[in-house]
């Protein structure tokens, strides 16, 4: 459908399900893809890390083939790099990507660390205590932020430890290096610079339009609001205003301005989505002001406490994955009833999804819950056991 503009011309409408499969092919969600995961990851401009198991799942939703050694291999090479990156949040990212869009967020970082820690740090030079951070992260082989907070809290007695070192994690570019941000890992998060890391340094003159088409490529067709929730970058309307003569322009259902690459694909709304396990966080679930497209407002509390299931492209449930007495089960509960067909192809989706993360189990299986019952006890994700779940 088109509706006229202001201009006299006509911009085209997108359906609700148009947008929901552009955002679905461009996310590889409508069809596993046939790539590697370093072109996945790149294509994606990363994956959202709050845990390090997370970015895993995503690949594994999204690749034909995929392993969990692929992504380790890549993080110890040194390919794929764990650091705080989009909205200040932690992201599996290429080491090329980091390079370049790191700097671009360091405004985002700086107001970040202002709104949480301008009390902890006020009076500090902020400078002054980057140089001390740099060189207690360079003291050592692997020094984990307790360690960075205490040893800038020696230098500044009464200052608080955890403000600092996160202050430090804010404003530095600094990676977390396997075995840390590999799949199972947990306990304290070392810290490296990234130009020590990469043997490079960052790349401060790369031009916030690349960001927007990369974002673009992956997230389309999105409003200017989309674009800055998903970077936590400002004045996006003037760096959007500025590529008009390189975008297409549409209209979402409620009349909201969309702009997107020209020749990017968007499926018409009758093609088939299969089932789909997300990832804890997942990109699709974060990537737009209004996540309509594939969430319900009513729903967006849960799914960011849980793990969510998309049926049809839109999400439709809740997962967890459980192991008992050597049984892996993808438990799942849904927030409205499936059809017979819906049903069969979910529960070939669990079964796939229980041998992926947990290989060893004697035995894998699905359990489907009535619609709203309550969980069971345990952690909404740990892969080997009742666990710890998804740290936040």
């Amino acid at each position: 459908m088109a509706v006229p503009t202001t201009t006299g011309g006509t911009v085209s409408v997108l359906a609700l399900r148009e947008l929901n499969r552009a955002t679905l092919a461009r996310q590889l969600l409508l069809a596993r893809a046939d790539r590697s995961p370093l072109s996945a990851v790149e294509h994606l401009v990363g994956l959202n890390a709050q845990d390090p198991d997370p970015p895993y799942l995503g690949l594994w939703s999204r690749l034909a083939r995929f392993d969990l050694q692929d992504l380790t291999a890549l993080m110890t090479d040194r390919s794929v790099v764990r650091g705080t990156f989009l909205r200040g949040t932690q992201y599996t990212v290429t080491a090329g990507d980091y390079l370049w869009i790191r700097p671009l967020l360091q405004p985002m970082l700086e107001r970040l660390q202002r709104s949480a820690f301008r009390r902890a740090t006020e009076g500090l030079d902020l400078p002054a205590l980057l140089t001390e951070a740099r060189e207690v992260i360079r003291s050592g082989d692997e020094v984990t932020r307790p360690q960075v907070g205490r040893a800038l809290a020696a230098l500044h007695p009464g200052r608080d430890p955890a403000a600092l070192a996160r202050s430090a994690q804010f404003l530095l570019p600094v990676l977390h290096p396997p075995p840390d941000s590999t799949w199972g890992r947990r306990g304290p998060t070392p810290f490296v610079l990234a130009e020590d890391w990469l043997g490079s340094a960052l790349d401060a003159h790369a031009p916030v339009e690349r960001l927007v088409l990369r974002y673009l490529a992956a997230f389309g067709p999105a409003s200017v609001r989309d674009v800055t929730a998903w970077s936590g970058l400002t004045r996006m309307r003037e760096v959007v205003d500025g590529l008009r003569p390189r975008l297409a322009t549409f209209r979402d259902p409620s009349g909201r301005e969309l702009v997107d690459l020209p020749d990017a694909p968007r499926p018409s709304g009758d093609v088939e989505a299969p089932v789909r396990f997300l990832a804890p966080l997942d990109n699709v679930l974060l990537g737009h002001h209004d996540r309509t497209r594939i969430v319900t407002d009513e729903q967006r509390s849960h799914v960011f406490l849980e793990a969510a299931v998309t049926v049809d492209g839109f999400v439709r449930g809740l997962w967890r994955i459980r192991r008992r007495a050597g049984t892996a089960t993808v438990v799942v509960r849904l927030f409205r009833s499936l059809s017979a067909a819906e049903r069969d192809a979910l529960t070939a989706e669990a079964v796939a999804l229980a041998r992926f993360v947990a290989p060893d189990a004697d035995a894998h299986d699905v359990a489907e819950l009535e619609v709203d019952a309550p969980w069971p006890p345990g952690a909404p994700w740990d892969p080997s056991g009742p666990g710890a779940g998804v740290r936040r």
